[in-house]
């Protein structure tokens, strides 16, 4: 039964062209749990045939398995985007209101990178990988976003000072570049052909040169001294120290702690105040969860 709804499942997958690489593997995999709990606790033999009771019922599961909110709701988003890709389906799924589902959670990790860590760790890095550390602790980019970054945006954005990108959800966003980050893309191009990625190699696939830049980190924040909870010191917790120092930035300058916020996730690319929140969690005094 449960390869019968996977067989389904592969015919909507393989005629999917909508989302990047990673959100079409993420969902699927995601259908693929899916599959196997409406297999094994419904008896289900049509994924045409889903109804709100088994939406219901997996969701309560994901909950009862301590799954956080925002995975469930990635879940539910996977298995809404393949029922709208069924021709006939039999049943309107209800949304995430109607099942009550609780907002994320924020947890008050310090995940910001001090100036000494992160000059310790660029002086291990190769020009590309201090390129986009650059990137995200001087202008807040997603490691994704710096991926994408080619000659003619690079050009562009040490021509005028700001660099626009196309971030999360395709939205695009302009972020103001400092004269160090003039100064890494320079380096770039001049070891890169006109019109190629400035940090990802014609040969290497995107994804995997993510996962060797994260990997680095991860090797290397290990040598640093005297740091406690290393783990969190990846290549978002460069995002996370950004949104920091800018939030102080605007204090400093006279906004109050709610422009300052607003300014912060308008840089972020956010339009959420909570996850907004996340990015600053580390100006909590007491370091821990918030209430």
């Amino acid at each position: 039964m449960y390869q019968n709804l996977i067989s389904q499942l592969e015919r909507l997958h393989k005629h999917n062209r909508q989302g990047s690489i990673k959100t079409k593997e993420r969902y699927y995999q995601a259908m693929q749990r899916f599959c196997r709990y409406l297999a094994e606790e419904w008896r289900l033999q049509k994924l045409s045939n889903i109804a709100p009771k088994h939406i219901e019922g997996y969701a309560e599961y994901l909950k009862k398995s301590n799954k956080s909110a925002s995975t469930i709701k990635t879940d539910l988003a996977a298995i809404r985007f393949f029922h709208d890709k069924m021709s006939e389906p039999r049943f309107k799924l209800p949304d995430n209101s109607e099942l009550n589902l609780s907002r994320r959670k924020l947890l008050g990790y310090d995940r910001t990178w001090s100036e000494e860590e992160f000059n310790m760790i660029c002086a291990y890095a190769t020009e590309d990988y201090v390129c986009a550390m650059c990137l995200a602790y001087y202008a807040g980019l997603r490691i994704h976003e710096c991926c994408r970054i080619d000659t003619a945006m690079a050009r562009n954005a040490i021509k005028s000072g700001f660099l626009t990108i196309k971030g999360k959800n395709g939205k695009q966003r302009t972020a103001p570049i400092n004269d160090l980050i003039s100064v890494t893309l320079r380096k770039q191009l001049e070891v890169t052909e006109r019109g190629e990625k400035l940090l990802v190699p014609n040969d290497v696939p995107t994804h995997v040169y993510i996962k060797q830049l994260q990997q680095f980190i991860r090797y290397y924040r290990n040598k640093l001294p005297e740091r406690q909870n290393k783990e969190r010191l990846t290549f978002h917790g460069l995002r996370h120290t950004y949104s920091v120092n800018k939030f102080n930035e605007f204090i400093n300058s006279g906004y109050t702690e709610w422009q300052a916020k607003k300014a912060v996730s308008k840089l972020l690319g956010h339009e959420r105040g909570d996850v907004t929140e996340i990015y600053l969690s580390s100006l909590k005094k007491n370091g821990g969860e918030q209430e």
